[in-house]
């Protein structure tokens, strides 16, 4: 059954690369869109980008505009920072990449997570957003316990 078109589209969802936390195939994903008349949707998965290649080219041939994105882990202090107390009150971003340059970016971000600031989990800080947020879209994942982020910090990335 198709239902009417609607003007929505998921920003945030796990796919099967989000390990313990996703469960929806990339397939069934957009044949929900297709059935839902959704133009477009996002992944955002937890510390990684391993889908964005097939998800982009599945979208795109399924006529569903592909947003790509990451649910990155924000460090409370610095990626450096790796004692007991930096693996405790992660909190979650979501980025999407809002052009060329922002997909850049996030890949840039995502991958200085995975070699450089992984501690328990692949991890950014302020610094790296300040320095890689050109070309990004924002949207909290997770509702702060405290507050992290400052429009000082990420002036350059947009938020909805």
């Amino acid at each position: 059954m198709m239902h009417s078109p609607t003007p929505f589209c998921h920003l945030h969802v796990h796919t099967e690369y989000s390990l313990l936390d996703g469960a929806i195939r990339l397939d069934a994903l957009l044949k929900k869109c297709r059935e839902f008349n959704m133009d477009a949707v996002a992944i955002t998965d937890h510390g990684t980008m391993f889908g964005t290649a097939p998800f982009n080219e599945k979208a795109r041939k399924k006529g569903v505009k592909p947003i790509l994105g990451c649910e990155v882990y924000v460090a409370p202090r610095t990626i450096s920072n790796k004692t007991a107390e930096d693996n405790k009150g992660l909190n979650h971003l979501v980025l999407l990449a809002k052009d060329r340059e922002g997909y850049a970016n996030l890949c840039k971000l995502v991958s200085i997570a995975q070699f450089e600031g992984f501690y328990y989990k692949p991890r950014v800080d302020r610094e790296l957003l300040k320095k890689y947020s050109k070309g990004l879209i924002a949207l909290s994942a997770r509702p702060l316990i405290r507050p992290v982020f400052t429009l000082k910090y990420l002036a350059r990335i947009t938020f909805l």
